[in-house]
């Protein structure tokens, strides 16, 4: 049995190669590569990705499921069971159709590149279809009980169904449309053109590092570049990569982004070693993954006590006309609530309204009761539903999102449970710590290591549920991020 175990590890470590191969290549593909060189590259995607799904479904892998699935070391039997839930998934897909699809998700995100920039979806559209139809086949292949959706959102969230989401969502969304109702009819009026100067982005970047080295993110095991649309990506939890993107005009996407980014690395660069190389070493959930990224965004970077303790770092990077601004008009400005149209700029209130947007598009999609040719006008009757906004083109609108060039069906709704779990994650650790008492430290090496002893250092080897539970005493509640929000915006907003 050693034998096995020896050679199911060095087959776990092979596969972990092909993983790391495959983040480094989408990473280079999001950040530097000449257009020129889209074409080669998503063959190269598509080699690599079709070894590594020859690796999880060969004959060897079954092997040594079948004799390792009744071991007594309870970490291998989680690396064992979760490399069962791989192999039955992935024996289900063709090889061939799975490499095609592969290929198809790196031309696709080139396209919708090109296509966000001229503000035109008929570009896209085509490959859109192409995704859709992918995603509906592979969800069949899987199977599922209630909704072809919950194969897909399974991928993301399990445990999580369209059941649960159709229970929930309504109840966020009807008191976040009264919050908004509420702040849209107070006299406090916060003023963001004081944070709408010049600020180049060369200073946006060094206070943006600054931020990231107080937040305890390890520079030497990660780096920061800038793209269209910012991404942490994780080749191994020695090299976690985080991305942004500076608008010279509004350091706000640049600030948060990063912060936002920084929690997604923190907690892949936390892994415990034990799980290095197989496939629990990474997040277990992007709810959960989204949760710790906006735990810092919101939670730590959005907090007045955040601000108490670094507007003078901040002001020593801004421009001069920052010197004349209040810390509390500061503060105001950089948490009004206000109706965007890009998801990645909305405020926390109206944020999750975005996700409800997209959610229910999506899920329409993979139901066959909406036509992808339809989304812009879907998409912006919607928008005007919920916030009260029409986009002014496909940029601001319907392109404004890398996932389903990507493929990625069924990861929206992890984004407003991330945020729900944010908060009751936020509730548990002040019965614990002070939170903002730590925060107006400055120092947050408490909150930093009560993350990775509760959360960071299990990887996967917890279900997302599992950690909730363990973590907060509760299962999903979105009581607490309803609470939240009232009390932080009728404070600001006087309410």
């Amino acid at each position: 049995m050693e034998k096995v175990e020896q050679a199911f590890k060095e087959l776990l470590k092979e596969q972990a190669a092909y993983r790391e191969a495959i983040a480094l290549t989408h990473w280079d593909m999001r950040t530097k590569i000449p257009k020129k060189g889209v074409q080669q590259r998503s063959e190269v995607v598509g080699f690599l990705a079709e070894k590594l799904h020859q690796l999880e479904t060969s004959d060897k892998m079954k092997e040594y499921i079948d004799s390792l699935q009744h071991t007594d070391d309870e970490l291998l039997k989680k690396i064992v069971d979760d490399c069962l839930e791989t192999y039955e998934r992935s024996r289900k897909i063709p090889t061939d159709e799975f490499k095609e699809y592969v290929m198809l998700q790196s031309q696709a995100e080139s396209v919708w590149q090109d296509a966000r920039e001229k503000a035109d979806f008929s570009m896209f559209q085509p490959y859109l279809e192409k995704l859709v139809a992918f995603n509906k086949k592979f969800a069949n292949y899987w199977g599922y009980e209630e909704n072809i959706y919950d194969a897909l959102l399974h991928n993301y969230e399990p445990g999580v169904t369209t059941k649960v989401l159709d229970e929930v969502f309504p109840k966020v969304r009807k008191s976040l449309t009264s919050l908004l109702k509420k702040i849209q009819n107070s006299s406090v009026t916060p003023e963001p053109s004081l944070l709408t100067v010049p600020f180049p982005k060369k200073d946006q970047e060094a206070l943006s590092i600054e931020i990231l080295k107080r937040m305890g993110y390890d520079f030497e095991a990660g780096r920061l570049d800038d793209t269209i649309h910012p991404f942490a990506i994780s080749l191994n939890p020695n090299d976690v990569r985080i991305t942004t993107r500076y608008d010279e005009k509004d350091f706000r996407m640049a600030v948060f982004g990063t912060i936002h980014e920084g929690g997604h690395a923190l907690y892949e660069q936390n892994i415990s070693e034990k799980l290095v190389n197989t496939p629990l070493a990474t997040g277990t959930s992007m709810g959960i993954h989204e949760s710790q990224s906006l735990f810092w965004e919101n939670f730590l970077g959005r907090n007045e006590a955040f601000w108490n303790s670094h507007y003078d770092l901040f002001k020593k990077y801004a421009p001069k006309q920052f010197e004349k601004v209040s810390l509390e008009d500061f503060y105001q400005a950089v948490n009004e609530v206000k109706p965007s149209f890009i998801r990645i700029e909305a405020d926390e209130l109206t944020y999750c309204l975005h996700i409800m947007v997209r959610y229910e598009l999506e899920k329409a999609l993979i139901n066959g009761e909406i036509e992808v040719k339809d989304l812009p006008q879907l998409w912006n009757e919607k928008m005007e539903e919920y916030l009260g906004i029409t986009p002014p083109s496909d940029r601001e609108g319907v392109l404004q999102d890398i996932h389903w060039a990507g493929g990625d069906f069924g990861y929206f709704p992890s984004y407003a449970l991330g945020y729900m779990y944010a908060a009751q994650i936020h509730h548990s650790m002040n019965e614990e710590l002070d939170v903002d008492k730590i925060i107006s430290s400055g120092n947050y090496t408490d909150i930093k290591q009560w993350l990775s002893k509760n959360i960071h250092q299990y990887g996967k080897s917890k279900k997302p549920l599992e950690i909730i539970n363990d973590v907060t005493n509760e299962s999903l509640n979105p009581d607490y991020l309803i609470n939240y929000l009232t009390e932080k915006y009728s404070n600001i907003y006087k309410f």
